[in-house]
């Protein structure tokens, strides 16, 4: 019988103490192989020296270390950075790394492929294949820190999939993520963005973390979120603000709002006075995204003065809103097109 190796990083600290008393060893062990993993980023067993070699050679019976190759990496002029992952079995990710004055933010995929089916989204098209697990995640983070020698420290789950249809793996990587002994980027530097899976959303809220929740929402009518967005059909936006609202109750914490300006068609004033009457009174925050134009759908970037006057209005009326910077516009920089393009 061929036993299969699993995914060490697959592993948080608790799995790693029980699976190392399954072995006959300490427990402290576990924490030991926890820090060599997230905290100093190696790729072998071998290089962890303050374990036993006949612990490591255990190790390397059972378990392998993913080590992310990169099929392809595209640099913009102002910094950002995106990869296409080979992941080990045939498939390919996207992530993607952004340079602020604060420091250095992951974009990270959670699924290969995705079922959502948002039209303006180039991840559209490519079929969804699986979920990634929660170790694959994080090897995201600490392949690109391999790569560029940066320390990051903010992540979105914004990349490839939707990461409330993958919650359990989610959850498990923001907690090793999240980790003081490990990683150790705080909550309120982790991001999670959803195209609006209701009871995921309840679930997120009762889960009592400090993470960002960004809803994609780009229109505030059920009718053109429809057309847009697939999951508003099972998910109105009526449901979609009262978990809202509930998220905000339980967490304390403001919600962000992605909303992408698409010329002539949710980029007008009467959409912006339907957002204003659907947001009042919400601790929120727009964000304004200029479409990223993809050549394989029929959505076109908004002008720049309709931005503004989307911007200034949403303002006028107490809805805080702001522009998101444009970022890697001379790249692949919509979520997707990277690897759409490789496999095409």
């Amino acid at each position: 019988m061929i036993l299969l190796k699993e995914n060490i990083k697959d592993y948080n600290l608790d799995d790693l103490k029980i699976k190392l008393k399954e072995m006959g060893e300490k427990e402290y062990r576990a924490l030991q192989i926890f820090q060599w993993l997230f905290r100093e980023n190696v790729t072998s067993f071998q290089d962890m020296t303050n374990l036993s070699l006949a612990l490591r050679e255990k190790l390397e019976e059972q378990f392998y270390i993913p080590v992310f190759q990169v099929l392809q990496r595209q640099a913009s002029q102002d910094g950002t950075r995106k990869f296409l992952f080979h992941v080990g079995d045939g498939n390919a990710i996207e992530t993607v790394l952004m340079q602020y004055k604060y420091g250095y933010s992951i974009c990270v995929s959670s699924q290969i492929g995705c079922k959502m089916g948002c039209k303006f989204c180039a991840s559209t098209g490519i079929a969804f294949i699986r979920n990634l697990t929660a170790g694959e995640i994080v090897e995201q983070l600490l392949a690109v820190e391999r790569e560029e020698q940066v320390k990051i420290s903010n992540v979105v789950f914004m990349g490839i999939g939707e990461p409330l249809d993958n919650y359990d793996q989610v959850m498990k990587a923001i907690r090793i993520i999240n980790h003081d002994k490990g990683i150790g980027i705080g909550a309120r530097h982790i991001s999670i963005s959803t195209s609006g899976i209701v009871p995921r959303i309840y679930q997120l809220a009762d889960e009592n973390m400090q993470c960002t929740l960004s809803i994609s929402l780009h229109s505030p009518s059920n009718e053109k979120r429809s057309e847009i967005m697939p999951v508003n059909r099972a998910y109105p936006i009526e449901e979609l603000m009262k978990a809202c609202r509930y998220y905000i109750e339980k967490t304390n914490r403001r919600i962000s709002f992605e909303y992408a300006l698409a010329k002539e068609k949710n980029d007008n004033l009467e959409d912006a006075k339907k957002l204003v009457k659907l947001l009042h009174g919400m601790n929120c925050h727009v964000n304004l995204i200029p479409i990223n134009e993809v050549k394989e759908t029929k959505f076109q970037k908004s002008t720049n003065e309709n931005i503004l006057k989307f911007r200034d209005y949403l303002n006028s009326k107490g809805i805080v809103a702001t522009v998101r910077r444009e970022l890697g516009s001379d790249i692949d920089a919509a979520c997707g097109q990277l690897r759409r393009k490789n496999l095409n």
